[in-house]
């Protein structure tokens, strides 16, 4: 019988259950819908090509989150701001994007040389759009902010949000807009093992690659990367050893909004439609990616973003796309109770 006042013991079997949860209960979590599925696909249909098609489709899916999700990420990391209006940006760059298609002339007629080109062009305009509009509103909504109470600069984000949103609204009105289907993004490219590779996907993986693979080494190895790491640390440190912290923060928002803009450029060649309203459910879900990663953390953005690429396509293929929010957030609440800081763990100041 326990003392009074103090806590009975904990059984030793209840310890022993604890523990396994904790080391291996969150790969459980992660591997719920996969294995289920991969059972039933087993049994019914004799192979695993439904299932390979469902995590191809969502790791296609999940890199255009990817990108957007370590825009999120490099700005909390650096000034702590949740910036919502960072989905928007993505929008604009998708409609910069669409919009260039027409000022160069790609059809779907273009020769394959000419189509290279002119989606290298594309890219780099969308890329700079949305990273110059992303330092624009760091500088005139966040910057003065810097020294305000917390609240201030989360509703400056909002507003700019809807302003972000109504400039797609006036630009292109308020239905979703077909996009001439530039590299026949479901045309099959080549099948193994049951599993399709559309030219869609091929897009999506190539360019979330290399960029997600420059970013990272920008960061670690770059004079401002070193820069942005260490204001990320402490910015009163790093302003007395000579960092000029204002511009780190602005070039922190730059990169982020060109990722958002290569991204936009990603989901209009890969949806074939643009609309005002993607950005907000685009942030939703990015943000979500950010925080199941780890906030701050550029690799846990993009594992947080693939994942929830793949719950959505599995979700819709076999449960029903109006059940698939839930599922996401369903998820984010159980890898948030076996690991709060996130999968691969939160770097932030206070985490640090």
């Amino acid at each position: 019988m326990a003392a009074a006042g103090l806590p009975a013991a904990t059984p030793a079997p209840l310890r022993a259950l604890r523990s396994f949860l904790g080391k291996y209960g969150l790969i459980g979590v992660l591997l719920i819908m996969p294995v289920a599925f991969g059972i039933h696909d087993l049994r019914t249909e004799g192979d695993l090509s439904r299932l390979g098609n469902n995590l191809l489709d969502g790791l296609s899916n999940g890199s255009i989150w990817a990108l957007v999700a370590i825009g999120y990420t490099l700005v909390y990391g650096i000034v702590e701001l949740i910036n919502f209006a960072h989905g928007d940006v993505f929008m604009i760059g998708s409609f910069v994007a669409a919009g260039f298609f027409g000022t160069v002339g790609l059809t779907a007629a273009t020769g394959p040389i000419g189509l290279v080109v002119g989606l290298l062009l594309t890219l780099i305009v969308a890329m700079l759009a949305s990273g110059v509009l992303n330092v624009m509103i760091e500088r005139v909504g966040y910057r003065p902010l810097r020294s305000a109470p917390r609240l201030a600069p989360l509703i400056t984000a909002v507003g700019f949000s809807f302003i972000l949103q109504n400039v797609g609204l006036l630009w292109r009105g308020g239905s979703q807009q077909g996009i001439v289907d530039l590299i026949d993004s479901q045309q099959e490219l080549l099948q193994i093992a049951g599993v399709s590779m559309t030219h869609g996907d091929l897009l999506a993986i190539a360019v979330t690659i290399p960029l997600v693979l420059a970013m990272t080494t920008f960061i670690a190895v770059s004079r401002l990367g070193k820069a942005m790491r260490a204001t990320a640390q402490d910015p009163d440190a790093a302003r007395l050893m000579g960092i000029n912290v204002d511009t780190t923060i602005s070039a922190t928002f730059l990169l982020g909004g060109m990722l958002a803009g290569a991204a936009g450029l990603i989901y209009a060649l890969y949806q074939t439609t643009v609309w005002y309203f993607q950005g907000f459910t685009a942030g939703l879900i990015a943000f979500t990616a950010a925080v199941m990663g780890g906030i701050g953390n550029i690799r846990g953005a993009v594992l947080g973003g693939l994942i929830i690429g793949v719950i959505q396509q599995t979700s819709d293929n076999r449960i029903g796309s109006q059940w698939t929010p839930a599922i996401v957030f369903a998820y984010l609440v159980l890898i948030m109770v076996f690991k709060p800081s996130g999968l691969l763990g939160e770097e932030t100041r206070e985490a640090g």
